[in-house]
């Protein structure tokens, strides 16, 4: 049967791989790093503190956590594009909600609806996807389509600007069309097995198996253990602990950065370049750091990646000190580092529990990851309104990141008794 999912001889998880890249950087916009240019606006419209309005933002994180592993076990079951298109669907929705927003209810309500529905353009959907689709070259290919979500920091200042001009239900507004018009079509792009269309991973046809290789494919799918066996592992609950530490810092600064960054005397334009910077470097992590992974030791590699974190934390701690130029190296090691991080983290999974059952097990370490992701932005919002100033509270989050890279250098593979 001729491949109708060739277009000159590329692989189609090429193209899966690129629609999950455009999927995460409008998805992220949205949940991920556009909201940082909101909170003073918010503040200032409202007269809601900066942990008050940190809740709120923070609910997405919550609501994201919780609807995580659903999102890993559907995208086992019916497919990312299902997944994505109704996600999409619900992210509107709370988009739309929001730009209604009058009080401290409906602003959390709309928040809880952005979280369920931009669950589905995140990591635990967009990895299961491309991990279906490679083996040999799992590590490169995540990173690329893990891009997308650095890619996201270009909005950051159209987003800046359109809230300084025309105000913050406007730059909502144009979030709700960039979904409409970009994600909601690329989930039709979306497939969810090579083997629906008679390939396998990295662009094998499935005709050019021998029997022998059937047979070793499914004893190594079988030897995968499932959720129930995952979750009876240390590296599972190592795993899940490391990622809450990741999400902690990582949701702290990109909440965060602009009004730090204002609070010690940088101005909103320049903070916002700052702030898109960070993702976008971020780039060059999750494809550096994938490529790696395919070739190196992906615990130590990870782990590398959380140092990063921490010595950035340390920079971002004594800016205001010692001078701002320790903001370039706090932009080049966060963004390098929390992007490889993020991009290991799955790859990690897939080598530690394997593929079959992928999706929910990833899901749910994500899922867990809602402790630190719920809590990092908070935090740092009270420790402002507490003592204004966030010094300290950087200084604490340089040591959460390096516990991550002690608790990542001590998982063990499960043992091939567990696995059965």
């Amino acid at each position: 049967m001729k491949n109708s999912f060739s277009v000159k001889h590329v692989f189609f998880g090429w193209w899966v791989v690129v629609a999950c890249f455009f999927t995460g950087a409008f998805g992220t916009a949205v949940i991920g790093y556009g909201f940082t240019s909101f909170i003073q606006p918010f503040a200032a419209e409202f007269g809601w503190s900066y942990a008050q309005i940190s809740l709120g933002i923070s609910l997405r994180w919550l609501e994201f956590g919780i609807a995580s592993p659903l999102s890993g076990w559907f995208v086992d079951r019916w497919g990312s594009h299902k997944v994505v298109f109704f996600g999409s669907m619900i992210t509107c929705l709370g988009l739309l909600l929001l730009m209604q927003t009058q009080s401290l209810g409906v602003f959390y309500a709309a928040f809880v609806l952005i979280g369920i529905g931009a669950s589905s353009c995140a990591l635990p959907v967009i990895m299961p996807t491309v991990t279906n689709w490679f083996r040999q070259h799992l590590g490169l290919a995540t990173g690329v389509a893990a891009s997308g979500m650095g890619a996201a920091g270009l909005f950051l200042p159209v987003i800046t600007y359109i809230i300084e001009v025309s105000g913050w239900r406007s730059a909502v507004l144009v979030m709700l069309l960039c979904i409409v018009a970009v994600v909601l079509p690329l989930s039709f792009v979306l497939r969810h097995k090579p083997e629906h269309y008679g390939l396998l991973p990295d662009g094998k046809k499935a005709a050019e198996r021998t029997e022998q290789k059937v047979i070793a494919d499914e004893k190594l799918r079988q030897s995968d253990p499932g959720l129930k066996q995952a979750m009876h592992t240390r590296a599972f609950w190592q795993l899940a602990a490391a990622i809450n530490c990741l999400l902690m810092v990582g949701s702290a600064v990109i909440t965060h950065v602009m009004p730090f960054l204002a609070s010690i005397g940088t101005d909103r334009y320049a903070s916002s370049f700052v702030a898109s910077f960070l993702p976008l470097i971020g780039i060059i992590g999750r494809i550096g750091f994938g490529w790696l992974s395919d070739r190196l030791n992906r615990k130590l590699i990870t782990a590398v990646t959380l140092i990063m974190l921490s010595l950035s934390m340390i920079c971002f701690w004594l800016a205001s000190i010692v001078g701002l130029w320790l903001i370039l190296p706090f932009c080049l090691l966060f963004g390098i580092g929390y992007g490889g991080a993020l991009v290991l983290g799955s790859s990690l999974t897939s080598e530690l529990f394997g593929w079959r059952s992928f999706g929910i097990i990833y899901g749910l370490i994500m899922g867990f990851g809602v402790i630190g992701n719920a809590t990092g932005a908070p935090l740092a919002g009270w420790t402002y309104d507490t003592w204004g100033t966030y010094q300290w509270f950087w200084f604490a989050m340089a040591g959460v990141a390096m516990i991550g890279a002690v608790i990542i250098l001590t998982i063990s593979t499960p043992s091939a008794k567990t696995k059965h």
